[in-house]
């Protein structure tokens, strides 16, 4: 703001640079969406997690139950380390528990409700006037984990109201109606010597009526009335930025497959989010031919799921020990580790190099269920499909970098993963980067700041290595002028950025050609 000028003398006045710099956006947040053993479920926001005992914790780990369990993990092992979890169930109930005349249900639906124990005591502070205090200690026999909370109170005046102190503190249990209006009775000692929270008395056994509910289904993933109830894949509706998104199968069942439907609303919603989908194979696939002809196929009603430069599709599946089966080998998805692969490489190399080759080792990986040859390879390759190949020494890698829409006979400027998603990394930060445009006088002052920061942007990433060309000019611009914005768009209020980059595509096919050197003649 310019300063009143009132008095003889020299004025000093800060003039802002106009530089705002934007900041690129996190390019491997991981979505996962399925059953668990525990956790919050859809109806509530995405819990983030940054290793598997994190996931652990919250979750329950591995659950033979459930192969998205199995993905989480083979994300971590591969070098994941951003994930949002979506817990769905379809049924179930949590375990209830009371202690006197206190209520109380598990944090959330399952069978692991139901080794809980609680225990409450008198020990609190002088009371103020009424205010029914007790404590209230809480343990899961199965993990150890112990919850205490102290001086909390049944009236919901009170600011240590237990409903809410729960609610927001405890990952063990809920408050359940009816509330008592007097404090609960102390819970009887156990003997001495002896862990309370171990016996009865001491504390008090939860009700074994928790219940994990049945497999879920398309219905519970990706019905369309879950939209508007923001659950299912739309539960990401209230996260603030994911990446990338896997969705394993609901069980280990041959049936276990997720359906068209998932499918297709999955590669929608990934469109919308700029985001990008990685899918597993079907079940059904245990030879390259089943990809190319039948109704199991890529263009067969079973895969229902139209070509789209926002998915990649991997085949085969993995086999990899099993610690909940003393280490045997199991079939798996590959959808977690694939995405592991894609977060190593991204932090390793950068978003534009793609996600294959013989540094894309997948780890925790002994076998696969097809042992493809380069002839195989050389079928599914043009049709878009990634192949898992075994070589001597290297091991299990990860050896195409299509995207759905890379057939050959698409022709899509967005046939290669690496390019897709770097344009997704650039869209995403631009989008977020340039929100302070809005409402700014429409003119060359504002087209000026905006390709000082776009431009900033742009030469950032190339310094990186992300483009091709040897100089800025040959490997992006940004526009943004008369040209771009003509008067009637001022007039709309419309601001029209242009910006350009020339891709690094990865080198598929090398080429060496041999040429003997004959009749050489001194002269």
């Amino acid at each position: 703001m310019p300063i009143a000028l009132t008095y003889p003398g020299v004025y000093i006045e800060e003039i802002p640079s106009g530089v705002r710099t934007i900041t690129g956006v996190a390019t491997s947040i991981t979505a996962f969406v399925g059953a668990s053993r525990r956790g919050p479920i859809d109806t509530e926001a995405p819990v983030r997690v940054q290793s598997f005992a994190e996931f652990e914790r919250n979750f329950g780990g591995l659950w033979r139950q459930s192969p998205m369990t199995y993905a989480v993990n083979q994300f971590f092992q591969n070098g994941g380390s951003d994930a949002l979890i979506i817990r769905v169930i379809n049924g179930g109930a949590a375990a209830t528990g009371s202690a006197d005349t206190l209520n109380l249900e598990a944090a959330s639906p399952g069978d692991w409700g139901e080794q809980l124990r609680v225990r409450v005591d008198h020990n609190t502070r002088p009371e103020i006037g009424v205010e029914e205090l007790f404590n209230l200690t809480i343990r899961d026999t199965t993990t150890g984990a112990t919850e205490r909370f102290l001086n909390i109170s049944v009236l919901a005046t009170h600011p240590r109201y237990a409903g809410r102190v729960f609610e927001q503190e405890s990952r063990l249990v809920r408050l359940a109606a009816p509330v008592p209006v007097t404090r609960p009775a102390a819970t009887p000692d156990a003997a001495a010597g002896v862990d309370p929270m171990t016996v009865t008395p001491g504390s008090i056994a939860f009700n074994a009526d928790g219940d994990d509910g049945t497999v879920i289904s398309d219905n519970e993933v990706s019905a369309p009335a879950l939209e508007t109830s923001k659950c299912g894949i739309w539960a990401l509706e209230k996260a603030d930025l994911f990446n990338l998104l896997c969705i394993p199968p609901f069980s280990f069942e041959a049936t276990g497959d997720i359906g068209a439907q998932t499918r297709t609303a999955a590669v929608s919603y990934c469109r919308t989010r700029r985001a990008f989908y990685i899918v597993d194979p079907l079940t059904a696939w245990d030879e390259p031919s089943d990809l190319i002809a039948g109704a199991n196929s890529l263009d067969g009603a079973t895969w229902g799921l139209a070509r789209s430069e926002n998915a990649a599709v991997y085949f085969p599946r993995l086999r990899s020990p099993d610690p909940l089966q003393e280490g045997r080998l199991a079939e798996f998805a590959p959808c977690g580790a694939i995405a592991g692969v894609f977060s190593r490489t991204d932090s390793q190399r950068g978003v534009w190099k793609a996600p294959a080759g013989m540094d894309a080792v997948l780890n925790g990986v002994s076998e696969l269920t097809v042992k493809l040859t380069d002839g195989e390879n050389g079928q599914l390759n043009p049709l878009g499909v990634n192949c898992l190949r075994v070589f001597p020494v290297t091991g299990r890698v990860v050896w195409g970098a299509r995207t759905l829409r890379g057939a050959d006979s698409l022709a899509s400027e967005w046939k290669y993963v690496p390019v897709r998603r770097i344009a997704l990394f650039i869209e995403e930060s631009l989008y977020r980067g340039t929100q302070w445009v809005v409402f700014e006088p429409n003119d060359e002052p504002l087209w000026a700041q905006i390709r000082l920061n776009l431009g900033a942007f742009m030469q950032n990433l190339f310094r990186q290595g992300a483009f091709q060309g040897s100089s800025p000019r040959e490997a992006y611009f940004v526009k943004c002028d008369r040209e771009t914005t003509t008067q009637n768009d001022i007039n709309l209020g419309i601001v029209n950025i242009i910006v350009g980059f020339a891709p690094l595509k990865p080198a598929e096919f090398v080429v060496i050609k041999l040429q003997q050197m004959a009749g050489q003649i001194e002269t």
